[in-house]
């Protein structure tokens, strides 16, 4: 039997999934998450095999405990500030996304058999996509290209463990979905996150227990030193305001989301940090694409259960409702055909600027 895998931010969505596609396989996995009181009720939903320290990965004695006490074989190193928060507090981002990574690697690097460690990247790294002059899919081999705050924690963090003398792996993730109604819940934050991306943005979603299935083949499969890029099969491949519509309607709610606004063709840097990506290699490597989008579509319908129903009969007021949502979006009062999300997050968010711009192989 392998030996311990050591998970971070294990209590995450991506976390979850991961340690429950762990322990199916019978592997030993600890979890390393910080201990809040929504984080210990999720201990108590954990799988035979799993155990918790709660660890704060920005302290470095705590760092060098929890590797020292656990020895792990391995280590899916998951734990980040991701959007929207990011943008609220970029020296927090900092300090987990980029230093703590730092630590964790140099820890890791320090033991007597250094575990094999397996970075959670994203494909944000390549920058802002503007579908009409950017060609797709992006491929692992492409130049990271971060702009903004996210996807530049995110390269340096790449940066980080791929200069280490770990055994590593990078996988770069692509939009991860839930069918799970629970799993994804909706703030104010993020609805208004969602009305400021350009509708035609190419985004390659994926399903959570794909990526899960993905870092848990990761463990074992001949890839150390290779970056893959994780996201669903060729049905994924799909455009931003196809998600918001598609899951609402699912759930019951067809028509309820306002259209949004489309990216600007002339303007390059007037986009988000997402497009199609080439995950054949990984494919091949890990095995891990199950779940088509239409098949999760289905899936939510169903998870919705009664209260799909329930839903349906609000169908009448979808206009109010999407009125309603329209005055809480990014764009409400702003002059413009077109989507500006980088000035959108800056009004309401935060600064999204990376201080470091600067292109990273």
């Amino acid at each position: 039997m392998a030996g311990t895998v050591l998970v971070t931010g294990g209590f995450g969505l991506v976390g979850s999934a991961t340690v429950r596609r762990l322990t199916e396989l019978g592997r030993t996995v600890v979890v390393a998450d910080l201990d809040t009181p929504a984080n210990r009720k999720s201990q108590a939903t954990l799988s035979r095999g799993a155990s918790v320290r709660w660890t704060d990965l920005t302290d470095e004695d705590q760092v060098q405990r929890l590797v020292s006490d656990v020895a792990p074989e391995v280590i899916i190193h998951l734990a980040a500030v991701i959007p929207p928060p990011i943008y609220k507090n970029p020296k927090l981002a900092k300090r987990v996304n980029v230093d703590a990574t730092a630590t964790l690697v140099r820890i890791a690097e320090q033991q007597p058999t250094p575990p094999r460690f397996i970075q959670a990247s994203s494909n944000a790294v390549y920058g802002a996509r503007n579908p009409h002059t950017a060609t797709a899919p992006v491929r692992a081999e492409d130049q990271m290209r971060p702009c903004d705050l996210y996807s530049g924690t995110k390269a340096e963090a790449e940066a980080i463990v791929r200069s280490s003398k770990l055994p590593w792996v990078v996988l770069r993730l692509g939009g991860v979905l839930s069918t799970d109604p629970n799993a994804m819940p909706l703030s104010a934050d993020a609805l208004y996150f969602e009305s400021l991306l350009p509708t035609d943005g190419r985004l390659h979603s994926v399903d959570v227990r794909d990526v899960a299935w993905a870092f848990a083949a990761a463990t074992t499969a001949d890839v150390v030193g290779e970056i893959l890029l994780i996201a669903g099969d060729d049905s994924h491949r799909i455009r931003q305001g196809d998600v918001g519509a598609a899951l609402a309607a699912a759930r019951g709610l067809p028509g309820v989301l306002p259209p949004g606004r489309p990216g600007d063709p002339d303007r390059d840097d007037g986009w988000f940090v997402t497009d199609w990506m080439d995950t054949a290699r990984a494919q091949e490597a890990l095995q891990f694409q199950h779940y088509s989008w239409p098949d999760m579509q289905a899936e939510t319908a169903a998870n919705a259960g009664w209260t799909r129903h329930l839903l349906r009969l609000l169908t009448p007021l979808a206009p109010l409702l999407r009125a309603i949502l329209a005055r809480r979006g990014a764009y409400r009062n702003t002059p413009g055909r077109y989507a500006d999300p980088w000035a959108a997050i800056r009004a309401r968010l935060g600064e999204p600027a990376w201080d470091q711009p600067r292109e990273l192989s």
